[in-house]
């Protein structure tokens, strides 16, 4: 008699929980976000080295905000290219070489002896190395890695600028203080090349590269082939684009939004508090408050962007930061007070809150060209920076004092904030 044996019954494991990978298109954005802060040194320099530069060399305040203009000019004319630049190239190459030559520029200044030499490393090295830099970086990489959370990636990546200010501008003024501007120069450099090995190493130029979709993507997305021409390209895309109306509307918010920033906030407002016997190191500190709330808002700004109307929003930030403007030659004083740290928070919520809706604007009606049309725009932006900084120097020479360009800075955001509304909404057949 046989036995028959059943098998027995295999016993149910129970299933692990899948571990939910993190994207690498956040690996990428953090690595981007470093690269900026990095590079956001030489951006910390240019208003703490006014006044050091007028006793060394008994330059007007006018010369040495004409090299300053100089370089915020090609920061913003550099950008439309250096968006074409990484279509060709890719991202890798273009910030591993525009972060050489940041440091190079910024080196080269302390054996400087004359004008034109700071108008050479400061306004066109420095210049044409940012420009390489500028905000174009963050929308390209916001574009090819990211389907979704476009609006909040590129809040956080605008806010990277503002962290680098954080660091460098406290550690800057105090060197400039105990020692000189000379050193002060020199971390700039050495800031830039340090960045250099993880741009090299880690940022990678495109999803494909990895073999993965851009985060929120239903469908792989091929790399696509390298553009050749980019200087032609970068000049097409401008000249279709002129062809419209919210391009120029952009670009006049964008050249308000760069006058009342870094043409004047960044590049006179310590010397402006100094005139007003605050410290140096007291007046490098509170833009660097400004940086913290910087960071604050332009997340948040990214995060409304996502949800509402990017023309409403850009209308209320500049009417805020027109406000603001007119208030403050009443804060300046020797010593700092409430109403002025008021100033500093509000302010800083606003400093660059307007870049997530106007790259959300830019993106919506330019489509794949969003980003060298943005390149445009930011140009625009530092173009009116650059007049602003000139000029303020100029009529604080003429002057004796600021004010004037605090009143007429307010008026214009005024005016910025009346274009945004009529920016007219991209219609559904183009």
């Amino acid at each position: 008699m046989t036995e028959t044996s059943e098998a027995p019954a295999a016993v149910e494991q129970p299933s692990k929980p899948t571990r939910r990978r993190v994207h690498r298109a956040w690996f990428v954005a953090a690595v981007t976000f470093v690269t900026i802060i990095g590079a956001a040194a030489f951006r910390s320099v240019p208003g703490l080295l006014i006044d050091p530069l007028h006793e060394e060399f008994d330059w007007s305040r006018g010369t040495i905000g004409a090299a300053v203009s100089v370089n915020l000019a090609l920061y913003g004319l550099t950008a439309p290219f250096a968006a074409a630049l990484m279509d060709r190239f890719g991202i890798r190459r273009v910030v591993a070489v525009a972060l050489t030559v940041i440091a190079l520029g910024s080196g080269l200044t302390v054996w400087m002896t004359a004008a034109w030499q700071l108008m050479l490393c400061w306004g066109l090295l420095v210049g044409l190395g940012s420009g390489s830099m500028a905000l174009a970086f963050a929308a390209t990489v916001t574009n090819r890695w990211f389907t979704e959370r476009r609006g909040l990636v590129s809040g956080i990546l605008t806010a990277a600028s503002a962290s680098g200010q954080l660091i460098f501008l406290p550690l800057l003024s105090w060197i400039i203080d105990r020692y000189d501007w000379r050193p002060a120069a020199v971390t700039v450099a050495l800031a830039a090349l340090a960045v250099v090995p993880f741009v090299w190493l880690l940022l990678h130029d495109h999803p494909a590269d990895i073999g993965q979709k851009p985060y929120g993507a239903a469908e792989f997305v091929p790399k696509p082939p390298p553009v050749v021409g980019a200087a032609r390209r970068a000049v097409s895309v401008l000249f279709s684009a002129a062809r419209t109306g919210p391009f120029w509307l952009l670009a006049g918010t964008f050249a308000i939004c760069g006058a009342s920033t870094n043409g004047l906030i960044q590049t006179h407002f310590v010397p402006a508090a100094h005139d007003h016997r605050m410290p140096i190191t007291a007046a490098a500190s509170l833009l660097a408050v400004i940086g913290i709330f910087d960071v604050v808002g332009t997340i948040a700004s990214g995060w409304f962007t996502d949800r509402f109307d990017s023309r409403r929003l850009l209308a209320v930030y500049y009417a805020l930061r027109g406000v603001s403007l007119l208030f403050l030659p009443l804060l300046l004083a020797p010593s700092v007070h409430p109403p002025m740290i008021f100033f500093i928070v509000f302010y800083g919520l606003d400093w660059v809150a307007t870049v997530p809706p106007t790259l959300a604007l830019c993106r919506e009606q330019y489509g794949e060209d969003s980003a060298i049309v943005f390149g445009w725009v930011l140009a625009s932006h530092q173009v009116g920076a650059a007049l602003v900084a000139f000029l303020g120097g100029v009529a604080r020479d003429t002057f004796g004092s600021y004010d004037v360009v605090w009143y007429a800075s307010g008026a214009l955001c005024a005016v910025a904030a009346l274009m945004a509304l009529v920016i007219r909404k991209k219609t559904s057949d183009g």
